[in-house]
């Protein structure tokens, strides 16, 4: 029940609606950095739906707030790359019975293929970074890489947020998600086909 109740639609609409209004908190930026934090371990709202109308409001501390989305989200990917490798047993019952577990399945398969080019391109997607980075710690990926591959994946996320917000304002702001999504999609499937051209042309030979 109470999984049911997590995920249900109109309780992530409210957890939306909230996010959104703490854009206008006079503590926004902490509270930015605590939801950065928390969105790549377990929280269910992506930070860029406060992060846009922060740099709309300020669009002089829009490169500002993007370190800091960056900076938290690494760190709240350790956490979520330590569940992985030391706690899975006790999340797995409520990881299996949530809609995450189809994907945290494939991430996992992935990790075992791509290793740290996988968590830098998870970082940038649409898919939850929670999942990749709770996959990273179940496979052991080495932390160095899997740092540097959330840096960047996870930087040029957000500061692709911020740019889209100082270059285009309330127009850019409506858009965001669109976009951003779009061009997190894009980047994935041109790495996918480079990989496999790779593999094809002479990787494989």
């Amino acid at each position: 029940m109470w999984q049911r109740t997590l995920f249900d639609g109109h309780l992530l609409q409210r957890l939306y609606d909230q996010v959104l209004a703490w854009a206008a908190h006079p503590k926004a930026p902490a509270i930015l950095s605590v939801l950065s934090f928390a969105e790549s371990s377990f929280f269910p709202i992506p930070p860029d739906v406060m992060l846009g109308p922060m740099c709309l409001a300020r669009p002089g501390k829009a490169w500002n707030f993007a370190v800091l989305c960056t900076a938290s989200s690494i760190l709240g990917g350790l956490l979520g790359y330590a569940i992985g490798k030391w706690a899975l047993q006790w999340i797995e019952p409520w990881l299996m019975s949530s809609p995450y577990a189809e994907i945290f399945l494939s991430t996992v398969d992935a990790f075992e293929t791509w290793g740290v080019v996988y968590i830098l391109l998870a970082g940038f997607t649409p898919i939850p970074y929670k999942v990749f980075t709770v996959g990273a710690g179940v496979i052991g990926m080495p932390v160095i890489p899997f740092l540097l591959g959330s840096a960047v994946g996870r930087g040029a996320r957000f500061f692709l947020v911020a740019g889209l917000i100082r270059a285009m304002g309330d127009r850019g702001a409506q858009r965001l998600r669109v976009w951003v999504d779009a061009a997190g999609w894009i980047v994935l499937v041109l790495v996918i086909i480079a990989g496999v051209s790779w593999w094809y042309f002479g990787g494989r030979q």
